[in-house]
């Protein structure tokens, strides 16, 4: 049986209220769209459960905080493919943020991060959403909406990282 250290109990810690959390901002507001999907404040935990947790444990907080999300709020159908994109967001937010951070200013990568994090999630839910109802027009129709989400999300999550969060210690992982 592998050890048990502190360190890892505290992490999977944050991953639990990371995860709780991202579900909660999921919910809290929802604004339904035309593409039967919904545009909420659950992108801003996305980058900032990568950028605290790492990649591994920030993508599994985000991914499945996201999906779980889904779930409650009746768009089973989406949980898979929120699970996928949003797994992917964190993933590759903090891959970029943890290569370039040496090399350019804090904020201009975290900036950076998230514009190609939210390009994953536009193109993720556009390409579902083709999918899922056969039509490339259902999937130019949510491209508009989840740039407003992602926008708000990037925005948003940045602003509570600089203003807030690198102030505090972190527990994150590399």
């Amino acid at each position: 049986m592998k050890h048990i250290n502190s360190e890892h109990i505290r992490l999977l810690t944050f991953t639990g209220v990371l995860t709780a959390l991202t579900t909660v901002a999921t919910l809290v507001i929802r604004i339904p769209t035309p593409s039967k999907g919904y545009i909420n404040l659950g992108d801003t935990l996305v980058n900032l459960c990568a950028w605290i947790l790492g990649s591994g444990y920030g993508a599994f907080a985000a991914g499945f905080g996201s999906a779980l999300a889904d779930l409650i709020s009746g768009y089973a159908i989406y949980a898979p493919a929120t699970f996928v994109i949003k797994f992917l967001m964190a993933l590759v937010s903090f891959e970029i943020f943890h290569v370039l951070e040496k090399k350019f200013p804090s904020l201009s990568i975290r900036i950076f991060s998230t514009v190609v994090a939210e390009l994953i999630m536009i193109v993720g839910y556009a390409l579902f959403a083709g999918i899922l109802y056969g039509s490339m027009e259902a999937a130019w129709v949510s491209i508009p909406e989840n740039a407003v989400q992602g926008i708000f999300g990037a925005g948003a999550s940045i602003a509570l990282y600089e203003l807030i969060l690198k102030r505090i210690p972190q527990y994150r992982k590399k």
